[in-house]
């Protein structure tokens, strides 16, 4: 006789398959089908696509907005997830509400704010175009969009650990006389730190990837302001099929890098948390 919460085997079996066939049909096929269609003209053809100049200016370029953007949103990520856990204090509320906000605005509604904000007719345009500062159609306005897309995923990965963890340890520590730094260094960052490689490689990877807000204020102009995956739209309007696919398939395998990365993060976390 079966459990309550027992099914029968062929209820498992169904659930397990169609789970299997979803992510196939709709992860795995994807995937395949992008490295063999940049595969399909041959190596010679993508790596040439790869090496092209305005591939390699999109390739650096958003190398770049990741490198900057990433540090940024660790030192704000872990900043707010320490205030949200470990303090009481007005406006909490209010804070956890503006982290989640770049998951409620569309990323295209971003953008226009970046331009309604620092464009030529936007409200600080008149003092930039004065002081000769140009945000939009420019590397500072593709960070700071970017900024806004990935700044949850620091902070996300954090608060949930940092709340169960809850703040004893740091007490003891400020008890024993250590100073605020101290207690961050030798008490928190410890306790934290796969949750925040985790974080971060996430923030990486929505930071290489992000289409939407920085399409808005990129101003797509090739060599300069184009990012991967600017370019590989413009590669596939124009249809340069097999370069795109190529440029595609770079990313894909960057994206890939950053999961596996994850996994493993993950899969020592796990380890290290099973009771001897």
């Amino acid at each position: 006789m079966m459990g309550a919460t027992e099914e029968a085997p062929w209820i498992r079996w169904s659930l397990t398959l169609a789970a299997l066939a979803v992510l196939c049909l709709f992860l795995l096929l994807p995937l395949l089908m992008v490295f063999s269609e940049a595969l399909r003209r041959g190596w010679d053809v993508a790596m040439e696509a790869i090496a092209e100049p305005d591939a390699m200016a999109a390739v650096h370029l958003t190398l770049l907005v990741a490198a900057i953007v990433v540090p940024i949103n660790t030192v704000c990520g872990v900043a707010a997830a320490w205030a949200i856990a470990k303090f009481e204090f007005p406006g909490r509320a209010v804070l956890v509400a503006l982290i989640e906000l770049p998951f409620s605005v569309s990323p295209v509604i971003a953008g226009l704010v970046f331009i309604l904000l620092f464009g030529a007719h936007g409200w600080f345009g008149a003092w930039l175009q004065e002081h000769d500062v140009q945000i939009v159609f420019a590397l500072p306005g593709l960070v700071l969009a970017t900024l806004f897309v990935t700044f949850p995923f620091v902070a996300r990965e954090l608060i949930p650990l940092m709340q169960e963890q809850g703040k004893d340890e740091e007490e003891a520590a400020v008890t024993l006389g250590a100073s605020g730094w101290q207690v961050f260094r030798r008490v928190t960052l410890p306790n934290i730190r796969w949750a925040l490689l985790s974080g971060v490689l996430l923030c990486n990877a929505r930071a290489m990837g992000e289409f939407g807000a920085v399409s808005v204020v990129s101003g797509h102009v090739r060599g300069e302001t184009n990012t991967m995956p600017l370019h590989i739209e413009i590669l596939y309007n124009e249809y340069q099929i097999a370069a795109a696919f190529a440029v595609a398939a770079l990313l894909a395998l960057l994206a890939l890098v950053t999961l596996a990365a994850k996994g493993l993060l993950e899969s020592h976390t796990q380890r290290r948390s099973r009771p001897a």
